[in-house]
């Protein structure tokens, strides 16, 4: 009997996940053609249709469901092979994919990745930028391998593990203007706010801040890049709130009450620890002594 291949099996978790061929065969580097043959060798072995539309998206079916919960047991079961065998080299290596968002890629990472790289030159890391949401998401389904996430924040069968904590502070432009007696939601909320997207871990965050002591501001823009933040507020075009790490050639003042960050490591509760990835971990932990 003709064995189902893996392959196949994970063409179809990514067509349901994206909703549709043609975006699967993007990820994949497939033409649309290509994924659907892929999904109909799949049904002829397992005799069973697995995919139907549904409002111009693709939707598995009842037993499309039922076959992903299974593809799930597999790649765990995979990677705990995986990790056995990466267990017997005697070399560092493997592939390691993390995740997290902008600022903390530019600004807390490169050091780590760089030293992770000296000591071990077979180990490959890469990296994916996105929000919260997307990151345990993707840690759940096996997309990422680890991520550096900003509680509060939950998933199915992800563990979330605090690492550190990050202080928000007020940033306004080198020359001094418009700059409050008191760093307090009342105190900012009545100046031009250059704001975070909406949607963002950050911008909740920032947005509980003012909205427990009665303030509700009105940003005058928001972007979705603190590069871009800090660039405007540089500009004169308003002051803005941002992680400290974040911090180059603006001062940054402290927020009254304090408002703080909690960044935690994400990782699935079944996740095969092979010896890269205890490697990356132990990385990621020592950004605990950073000041």
């Amino acid at each position: 009997m003709e064995k189902v291949n893996l392959d196949q099996l994970n063409t179809f978790a990514l067509v349901v996940r994206q909703g549709s061929f043609s975006a699967a065969g993007d990820l994949l580097g497939l033409t649309q053609p290509a994924v659907s043959l892929q999904i109909r060798q799949l049904e002829q072995r397992l005799q069973v249709r697995l995919l139907e539309r549904v409002a111009k998206r693709v939707r598995p079916t009842s037993a499309g469901e039922v076959l992903l919960e299974h593809i799930a047991r597999i790649n765990t079961a995979v990677d705990n092979a995986l990790g056995a065998m990466a267990d017997h080299a005697q070399e560092i290596a493997g592939v390691i994919t993390v995740g997290t968002g902008a600022t903390a890629c530019i600004h807390l990472l490169p050091s780590l990745l760089r030293e992770l790289k000296q000591n071990y030159p077979r180990l490959n890391i890469g990296v994916r930028t996105g929000n919260t949401d997307n990151m345990v998401k993707a840690v759940e389904e096996n997309r990422l391998d680890i991520a550096l996430v900003t509680l509060p924040a939950s998933g199915r069968n992800v563990q979330l593990t605090p690492l550190l904590q990050d202080e928000f502070v007020a940033i306004f432009p080198a020359d001094g203007t418009n700059v409050p007696v008191e760093f307090t939601p009342q105190g900012l909320g009545a100046l031009p706010w250059v704001a975070f997207e909406a949607g963002s871990s950050t911008r909740r965050l920032i947005d509980s801040w003012f909205l427990s002591a009665g303030v509700k501001p009105m940003p005058v823009m928001e972007l979705g890049s603190i590069e871009a933040i800090k660039e405007m507020v540089a500009a004169g075009l308003g002051y803005s709130i941002i992680p400290r790490m974040a911090l180059t050639d603006l001062r940054g003042r402290s927020l009254t009450p304090v408002l703080e960050r909690t960044l935690a490591i994400a990782l699935r509760q079944d996740k095969p620890l092979n010896r890269a990835l205890q490697k990356v971990i132990a990385g990621l932990n020592g950004l605990k002594q950073l000041p």
